[in-house]
């Protein structure tokens, strides 16, 4: 078949053409503005990607079906000419992955509103290094696995980050209710995604939609910890591990200890010693993480047709999270000395910033902890959680807003309002600051850092955004990295 691809550039997007592409399929595309690093890995790998979007262009290339981005809306020129001509049959990139490899697969699908990258690469890593050749397609840029997308052989698990935003301008399902879970992850839940959630209420129902398609043979291996998760019900049609610190759980995280260098801590399966871990990822949820993950190697291991949790699990490789790096850009070290650390994280919810920040408390003690925050998502760059975003850059000793991305689209009384979340902060003590641009923002960090450095101490720099913070996040580093 020959698929096209619109928004081929994009992280999921361009993964999932290089699986179609390894499952057979004549694989092109175009996005706007061909870019690295995707432009280049699609390069190495045969497939065009076409810069721009041209309804002529499509029209002559005549694809079998046309596979359109969940980034793709109304008024593009070419998904505007497929739906005045009919001339071609389209899909959404979820509805292209069941139908081309999901459906046939035993599907490790791992969901939540933190933590799903971190948590599918470990799941991926571990069946690896437990010597099979799963399937995988990794939200991010992993470190290990090495690559974010793999076909695998059909006799073992696809592991899938299973995002819970719509899947396309025509099908406002979550993702994940394409994917066809056989084990089902569900890492935490909470309110995101303003733009289309209501509230909690809204988002707990999809989850709830998505437990209903697990089948009776399968796992739903849920954070016992979280309540929010509790609106899910019992789930009797199939089989359920609750994974968590407290003591009801079936599978606990027992002794977490954070140090400079990393964490360690215990899983403990049905009240028996199961596995000590020490690594270099930090952060209780971290440790959740590969908890989720391991719980879901194991299950895997079982098999579709065992009955209760098994009393003894089937072995995991747990030696290998030794060497597990993480993912780019989660808690990523860019510079580090004795001086200054600089850190980029993926971080857009307030949950997730705070979390990170009492990591770093214990990662860096006596340390100055300063914050810089792009609000850029959809759910940040508005005001609806701008309280909780307050809340959790004020366990910082310094924070620097950055401008509300795509500004002009809200109004006034509807954006994330930077300058007055600096007054608060500034009241309560923090040194705090609002910045109409990010070059701004960039000065004053260079100018504090600077400063710092001069006085003596330790300063630890962390970048939170799910975007590039116009590009000044490397060039800070560059720069903290010649005086660390």
């Amino acid at each position: 078949m020959k698929l096209y691809f619109m928004g081929i550039c994009g992280t999921a997007m361009g993964n999932a053409a290089l699986l179609a592409r390894a499952a057979g399929h004549e694989v092109l595309g175009a996005d706007s503005g061909v870019y690295p690093p995707m432009s280049r890995v699609l390069a190495d790998a045969g497939i065009v990607a076409y810069d721009g979007y041209d309804p002529a262009r499509l029209e002559r290339l005549a694809p079998d079906c046309v596979v359109i981005g969940n980034a793709m809306s109304r008024g593009n020129p070419e998904v505007e000419w497929l739906l005045d001509s009919r001339a071609l049959p389209f899909t959404s990139l979820p509805a292209m992955l069941h139908t081309s490899i999901l459906c046939r697969r035993r599907n490790i699908v791992v969901a939540g509103t933190h933590g799903k990258t971190t948590t599918t690469a470990i799941t991926a890593f571990l069946l690896r290094e437990g010597g099979g050749d799963p399937g995988f397609l990794i939200g991010g840029v992993p470190q290990d696995p090495p690559t974010g997308a793999h076909l695998g052989s059909d006799s073992d698990p696809f592991v899938i980050e299973g995002d819970e935003y719509d899947s396309a301008f025509f099908d406002k399902r979550s993702k994940f209710i394409h994917y066809a879970p056989h084990i089902a992850v569900l890492n935490n839940l909470e309110f995101d995604h303003a733009d289309i959630f209501r509230d909690l209420a809204d988002v707990q129902r999809t989850f709830i939609h998505f437990s209903r398609i697990v089948p009776r043979n399968g796992w739903v291996v849920r954070n016992g910890d979280d309540r929010n998760l509790d609106a899910l019900g019992s789930m009797a049609w199939t089989r359920v591990v609750r994974v968590g610190v407290g003591t009801a759980n079936d599978v606990r995280i027992d002794g977490f200890e954070e140090f400079p260098s990393g964490s360690s801590f215990r899983l403990v399966w049905k009240g028996h010693p199961w596995a000590t871990v020490t690594w270099s990822l930090t952060g209780l949820f971290n440790a959740r993480n590969a908890a989720m993950a391991s719980v879901a190697v194991a299950l895997s291991a079982a098999g579709p047709s065992s009955g209760e949790i098994p009393a003894v699990p089937p072995p995991v490789s747990f030696s290998a999270l030794g060497r597990f790096r993480g993912v780019r850009r989660r808690q990523e070290v860019l510079a580090s000395g004795p001086r200054i650390t600089v850190i980029e994280d993926f971080g857009h919810h307030p949950t997730a910033l705070a979390e990170t920040l009492a990591s770093f408390r214990l990662r860096f003690p006596g340390a100055v902890l300063a914050a810089a925050f792009e609000p850029r998502s959809n759910t940040a760059r508005a005001r609806v959680m701008q309280n909780a975003f307050l809340e959790a850059l004020a366990t910082a000793d310094e924070i620097y807003l950055g401008p509300v991305s795509r500004a002009e689209q809200l109004g006034s009384d509807e954006r994330f309002d930077g300058p007055a979340v600096a007054r608060s902060l500034v009241s309560r003590g923090r040194r705090a600051e609002s910045f109409a641009n990010n070059q701004a923002l960039f000065e004053r960090l260079v100018e504090g850092s600077a400063g710092s450095a001069a006085g003596g101490g330790r300063r630890v720099v962390v970048f939170f955004s799910n975007g590039s913070f116009d590009g000044i996040v490397a060039k800070f580093a560059a720069i903290a990295q010649a005086v660390a």
